[in-house]
């Protein structure tokens, strides 16, 4: 009988699998695991993660055998790891691939060197709509146009498709790399990048091209985007979040290529310019006119009342890149799907999506190429020691009351605003008086508050851009050592030495926007200068309970985060013993 008592992981049939946090082989184990599995569940000591067909697929994708992950699963067991779910991921694992994409003369072919599957795909309801005509018994004809449905299609079925139909060239366009940027400083792709690019672009061939890299905030994915642009050398489509990312994107652009600012245009909705290079924003791409339908957030969507989604047709793209590609919008998926010939580029620090449309992303954007642990990058010393604190705020009687009689909604923004939350900002700042502070926030009556309460700028989405340009930059030299934003900084905005983070509220449990938020501060500070990241949450309210979700990335990235009670932070001795403990 396997049985090995010092490992952290139980392996059951179910394919749940279970972590001791407290085991001296946890960070080990979870590495190795979280590669082919989705954490469920974060309590303090026990940590539940779920294999699932999507996880398996995924780590297929990025080169990961069965071999490798039952070996994994069988060195850090403490029993011996179920039969049936061996037989289960061996399974998983032999249907990527089973079906291949290729194209041959001027027709797009599936095929697979089992008939009978070609049979099922024949036959089955969902996809034989999408088959123009039978060849033989190993394939079949898909019509152009229904490249990505078809794979949509089939891993909803359980058989994701190899999609070796190659890609357009698109027109050329040569530029190189600096070796030193305009301010003098010597420039070249760290070899994690460097790696990143190379699992994307694969040599050029039909098996590269298009997938979805996840690295953490700070680790240069726009970087590494322009690295993918250099390798394809042809004229590039940026889709970003913002009208900031988008013009931090092109400072990136001038600051390490040869490509000048005629060579790139901003497609916003301050401007129209289409370049070579042309940098988008989703905002802009799905401005709807004529009647909103019910159905806008799906993919039943007319695509005619997008107008700017012509921008995907404007020029012959040879390059698309999907920044923060888990924020992509329906109508975004919809016109991917019918451009599967270009080459894709998805950019992300988790694939986490609160829609559900996981499986969408890795049929359309393409499978996970490379995943690099945050906990990896701050150990390498390129991305800041993070300490994470979630701050348990207690709430007064009248709010009580008000919290208890109030709807679901309503609960979860009477607790969110708590008051006495105020209390504890006004400690974590007194313990950070030197140090530069974002104070981050869902609602903007209390982010306002806060902003007066502090004599510090508040930054919303109706600030105006040359505002929020102003204000990021005062910050960053240090001018500013405040500065109060809503979720509008939640994306790809730049602010290298903010070192501390106070999250006031958040939306609901979304794990994405905790990603993003500890981004802001995880660019490396120097020596023995960690980041601080603090969550405050009202106690026995919904903010908690939505708080413990959230707290799942924190946990799938490797951190561990201390739970205090605000009282704590009163005596500033006590603050200094819980960041004593946490260094520690």
């Amino acid at each position: 009988m396997h049985y090995q008592p010092n490992t952290p992981l139980i392996v059951q049939s179910d394919r749940s699998v279970l972590v001791e946090v407290d085991n001296p082989l946890y960070e080990d184990c979870r590495e190795i695991i979280a590669r082919f599995a989705e954490l469920e569940k974060s309590p303090e000591h026990i940590h539940t993660y779920r294999i699932t067909p999507l996880s398996i697929w995924n780590a297929c994708a990025s080169g990961i055998t069965v071999d490798d992950m039952l070996g994994g699963l069988t060195q850090f067991s403490k029993f011996e790891v179920p039969h049936s779910l061996r037989v289960d991921m061996t399974d998983l694992c032999s249907r990527y691939g089973r079906l291949k994409l290729i194209r041959r003369a001027d027709q797009l072919i599936l095929s697979s060197t089992d008939p009978l599957l070609i049979e099922e795909v024949v036959n089955h309801k969902r996809s034989r709509s999408l088959i123009k005509e039978r060849l033989n018994a190993h394939e079949v004809v898909i019509p152009l146009l229904c490249r990505g449905p078809i794979k949509q299609v089939l891993v909803k079925l359980g058989w994701p498709v190899e999609d070796l139909a190659g890609y357009t060239a698109g027109t050329t366009l040569q530029f190189a790399l600096r070796g030193e940027t305009t301010h003098g400083m010597p420039f070249d792709l760290r070899d994690y990048q460097n790696d990143a690019v190379a699992s994307f672009w694969a040599g050029g061939s039909e098996r590269g091209g298009s997938g979805v890299l996840v690295l953490p905030c700070g680790a240069g994915k726009t970087i590494i985007g322009i690295g993918a642009m250099a390798q394809v050398q042809a004229q590039t489509l940026i889709l970003a979040t913002g009208i900031t990312a988008a013009r931090q994107w092109k400072a990136e652009i001038l600051d390490k290529t040869d490509l000048t600012p005629e060579d790139i245009g901003e497609y916003s909705g301050e401007s129209k310019d289409i370049r070579p290079i042309t940098i988008a924003t989703y905002q802009v791409l799905t401005h709807r006119v004529g009647k909103k339908a019910a159905d806008a957030k799906t993919d039943e969507v007319e695509l005619k009342n997008y107008p700017h989604l012509e921008l995907f047709s404007a020029q012959d793209w040879g390059l698309i890149i999907y920044d923060e590609v888990h924020l992509l919008p329906a109508p975004v998926f919809r016109i991917t799907a019918e451009i599967q010939a270009r080459r894709r580029l998805g950019l992300t620090a988790t694939l986490v999506r609160e829609d559900g449309r996981e499986d969408d992303v890795f049929s359309l954007i393409g499978p996970k190429k490379a995943d690099v642990p945050w906990r990896v990058l701050e150990r390498q010393g390129w991305i800041a020691e993070a300490l994470c604190t979630e701050v348990r705020v207690g709430m007064d009687p009248d709010k009580r009351m008000e919290y208890a009689v109030a709807e679901s909604r309503e609960k979860f923004r009477i607790a969110s605003t708590n008051p006495n939350k105020d209390y504890a900002v006004d400690n974590i700042l007194r313990s950070h008086e030197n140090d530069l502070v974002l104070i981050i926030g869902q609602y903007i009556s209390q982010l306002e508050l806060l902003a007066a309460r502090y004599n510090a700028p508040l930054i919303t989405g109706k600030t105006p851009n040359t505002e929020r340009d102003r204000l990021y930059a005062e910050f960053r030299t240090g001018r500013l050592k405040r500065l109060v934003v809503s979720k509008v900084a939640n994306f790809s905005i730049d602010l290298p030495d903010a070192n501390v983070a106070i999250q006031v509220s958040g939306t609901f449990g979304s794990r994405q926007e905790e990603a993003q938020r500890l981004g802001r501060i995880l660019r490396p500070k120097g020596p023995n200068r960690p980041a601080h990241f603090y969550s405050l949450v009202t106690r026995d309210t919904v903010d908690q309970e939505f708080g413990m979700h959230r707290q799942l990335f924190l946990t799938e990235q490797g951190y561990r985060y201390e739970i205090i009670d605000a009282e704590d932070l009163v005596d500033e001795k006590r603050v200094d013993d819980v960041v004593s403990r946490l260094i520690g």
